[in-house]
């Protein structure tokens, strides 16, 4: 009887499969990659340092020596990745498409840990249309993305993020308009409890955003503007036991422009935007409370807003040159703050940061090697409560050194 049913449920295995397959086309990618690194101090960094964002504050011990002066160095391949694309058969006048990309980086308590990266399915029309249903990169991610060695691809001056979307496009000729609703999973805001997803599900609306890119031969340009609204808090638990619902939320929009261009052996692109409360595409921002109603605890709220620039140059196609200069300035708030303790976000106490990255590499068809080195300085200072904006800072610099191979298939 046991045989029977492992039968049975193989077989039916087995016809699903082959039904599957029925007027589908798959076509499988990936690479192998490693990553080798050196720090010249402790950063604040992700995915075991693979994924480098900035140097941290002095911490100075009893004797006055600073206790993230320490390097580190490790190797690493878990950010090898897989991935399929499928086509499928139409539906109605929509060609139909999905993907789905996954790799071993997850971060939780096992480091090494098989994530999902994208998942979507998609909709093409005849007309110019499209529409994607699933989880890929931000639109403010977008087409023009800094070509560097580092995992965190320019970021935090570069926005970095893939989430759950329902996104439209239309392409007519050389323009191609984008608007998405935006939901998080992985990448997810700042708050009360650190970073969740919980502070925009209570919000209800999803995140919003709407841009326009214009592309003719080489050159790529264009601009999105971004609108994000999240529920900090649904309730109060004062002191002495009382308990009140409070309607608090906090909104921001955020500004993006962009440009590149692609030649024989020469690529140049770059990006500005005006970020407001921008911590789940990891770039520096946040929040602070600006009023509190002395019976119930409710809150008011002001977001943080940061100017963050970045400039990629690659000269050469088997042998590449590459350079990549990022600027962020915190711009502050426009109310008044009522504490430092009461802010909630990412390098919030950083006046400005500046990074510099030169990298050599040897391309082949399936090969990549390249080696690096960046420099990295943060101004960390005082907080100012009437605006949000940081004084008397003092610098605190990193010098990284970075090799990376992959084998593409």
């Amino acid at each position: 009887m046991r045989k029977f049913i492992l039968f049975s449920c193989c077989a039916a295995l087995f016809c699903g499969v082959c039904a599957q397959k029925k007027n589908f086309d798959y076509s499988f990618y990936g690479f192998v990659r490693g990553d080798l690194y050196y720090n010249s101090r402790s950063n604040v960094e992700v995915v075991d340092g693979l994924f480098y964002l900035y140097p941290r504050d002095v911490r100075p011990d009893s004797d006055g020596k600073d206790l993230n002066a320490t390097p580190a160095s490790s190797f690493y391949s878990f950010t090898t990745r897989l991935g399929v694309n499928m086509k499928g058969p139409d539906v109605g006048a929509a060609k139909t498409s999905a993907n789905i990309e996954s790799d071993f980086g997850g971060t939780t308590d096992i480091n090494f840990m098989l994530r999902l990266r994208r998942a979507y399915v998609k909709l093409d029309w005849d007309g110019g249309s499209s529409l994607l249903l699933g989880q890929t990169w931000h639109p403010l991610f977008g087409e023009v993305v800094p070509d560097v060695l580092n995992l965190a691809t320019g970021a935090p001056f570069q926005p970095f993020n893939r989430s759950p979307q329902i996104r439209y496009q239309f392409r007519k000729n050389t323009l191609t308009l984008t608007t998405a609703a935006i939901y998080q999973l992985v990448y997810t805001s700042t708050g009360f409890n650190g970073k969740s997803e919980q502070y925009l599900k209570d919000g209800v609306l999803p995140e919003l955003y709407l841009g326009a890119d214009c592309k003719r031969g080489g050159f790529l340009v264009g601009a999105g503007i971004d609108m994000i609204s999240l529920k900090p808090r649904l309730g109060v638990i004062r002191e002495d036991g009382q308990m009140f619902r409070v309607n608090e939320r906090v909104t921001s929009l955020s500004y993006d422009l962009h440009a590149g261009y692609t030649g024989a052996n020469l690529r140049v692109s770059g990006k500005t935007v005006l970020a407001s409360n921008q911590t789940h595409n990891v770039m520096l921002g946040g929040f602070g409370v600006t009023e509190i109603d002395s019976r119930t605890g409710e809150q008011k709220y002001t977001p943080f807003r940061h100017s963050t620039s970045w400039l990629n140059v690659v000269y050469g196609q088997k042998y590449q040159a590459a350079l990549f200069a990022g600027y962020t300035k915190n711009l502050g708030t426009s109310e008044r703050l009522v504490g430092t303790d009461k802010l909630y976000g990412m390098g919030l106490d950083i006046d400005r940061f500046t990074n510099l990255s030169l990298s050599l590499r040897y391309v082949l068809p399936h090969w990549f090697v390249g080696v690096g080195y960046t420099l990295a300085t943060a101004w960390y200072g005082t907080t100012v409560l009437s605006d949000g904006k940081v004084t008397d800072t003092h610098d605190v610099t990193n010098h990284r050194i970075e090799s990376v191979f992959t084998y593409f298939f």
